[in-house]
């Protein structure tokens, strides 16, 4: 179960392991939306979200409250859930190959604001004290950090650019 909730390891990495996780998902779901596409990332999403609901689950059994800082598959399926939201407007509009700079860079920094800071939704998840507020935290947090990187491409590309 480790390898699973640890992505492999990446939990251990210090400091701040929550942060090289989300680097690595990044890289990872870059590499799948560059090469497989937007399709493949999705379907990428809501498998590592199942995965991750039930390896918590194995994982935390037994152990309510906690909420070790080496489980980071939660960061994997939140930073994909942010990265979705530019992954899905350029594949919308046809494009193809990687993913220009900036959405995946905003996609990165705010999926981490808001995992940190967690506001509204994202910090009832997290004091839920239950394996399955482990994840709905970052799920949370990727769908309030997917939304602010099309407010902040609107913002950019409809008002700032006239």
């Amino acid at each position: 179960m480790k390898i699973i909730t640890t992505v492999f390891g990446v939990g251990y990495l210090r400091p701040a392991p929550g942060t090289w996780a989300s680097a690595f998902a990044l890289v990872v779901g870059l590499a799948i939306n560059t090469v497989l596409g937007f399709p493949a990332l999705a379907l990428a999403t809501v498998l590592v979200t199942a995965l991750g609901f039930w390896a918590c689950g194995r994982e935390l059994a037994g152990r309510p409250g906690a909420d070790p800082s080496e489980v980071v598959i939660d960061e994997v399926a939140g930073q994909w859930i942010a990265l979705l939201f530019p992954a899905c407007a350029f594949w919308w509009r046809g494009w193809e190959g990687v993913m220009p700079y900036p959405g995946w860079v905003a996609a990165f920094a705010f999926f981490r604001l808001f995992d940190i800071w967690k506001p509204w939704l994202v910090g009832r998840a997290d004091r839920r004290g239950d394996a399955a507020g482990v994840m709905l935290d970052d799920l949370w947090a990727g769908l309030f950090a997917g939304v602010a990187v099309v407010v902040a491409a609107g913002l950019a590309h409809g008002l700032l650019m006239r």
